[in-house]
């Protein structure tokens, strides 16, 4: 089987506004679904969402205002290493979905939700709604942006980055919380970066 090669340039189709629209929009809602899954039962998860996560359950501050404080200093980093277009529409992307999660549990309620059943809906519906956010452009916060910037600059997939990032944070987290949580926690994150780490391919994605 032929190695598959990068997209020349010259043949990479740039998405059009609306289409930005779209498919950000679409990313937003569907990983703001997978987070409110994982929320109700109380579980965690990895990166930046994952900090604020623990940050929001120990003091009971609100996710959607922690997660967007927790990924401010990241944005310089953004508009130096990945330019303003990213970075303007990774801020959108995290003020979006902090308000889509603070909002989605008075429009959605579980009467019941099977622990493992609901990581592995959170871990599914994430991974794809970042992979629609990464292809247009944009980010869910800090962590993301520096694994992007790792797979571009040396070909290590984002979603390995990030699992190593995770693995970190639930080892920290092992401590805080119940061993329970932290293991139906981490074998979400691990299908919502095993989504990503084998769909996020820009040699098989023309579309920039």
């Amino acid at each position: 089987m032929p190695a598959l090669m990068p997209i020349p340039e010259d043949l990479k189709v740039p998405h059009t506004a609306i289409e930005d629209v779209q498919g950000l929009s679409i990313g937003l809602l569907t990983a703001s679904v997978g987070l409110t899954f994982l929320t109700h039962l109380g579980f965690l998860t990895g990166q930046t969402a994952g900090l604020a996560l623990i940050i929001s359950y120990l003091s009971g501050w609100s996710f959607g205002i922690v997660f967007t404080l927790v990924n401010l200093p990241f944005y310089a980093f953004a508009w130096k290493r990945l330019g303003a277009e990213f970075t303007l529409k990774s801020v959108f992307c995290v003020i979006a979905l902090s308000l889509l999660v603070d909002w989605m549990p008075s429009a959605m309620a579980f009467s019941y939700l099977d622990p493992l059943l609901g990581t592995a809906i959170f871990g599914v519906l994430t991974g794809f709604g970042l992979l629609g956010v990464f292809r247009h452009k944009g980010s869910l916060g800090g962590l993301g942006v520096i694994a992007l910037m790792i797979q571009d600059r040396t070909g290590f997939r984002a979603g390995y980055v990030q699992l190593i990032v995770d693995a970190m944070l639930f080892a920290v987290a092992y401590v805080l919380f119940d061993g329970r949580v932290v293991l139906y926690s981490l074998f979400g994150a691990v299908i919502l970066n095993g989504v990503i780490a084998f769909n996020h391919r820009r040699d098989r994605y023309i579309a920039d």
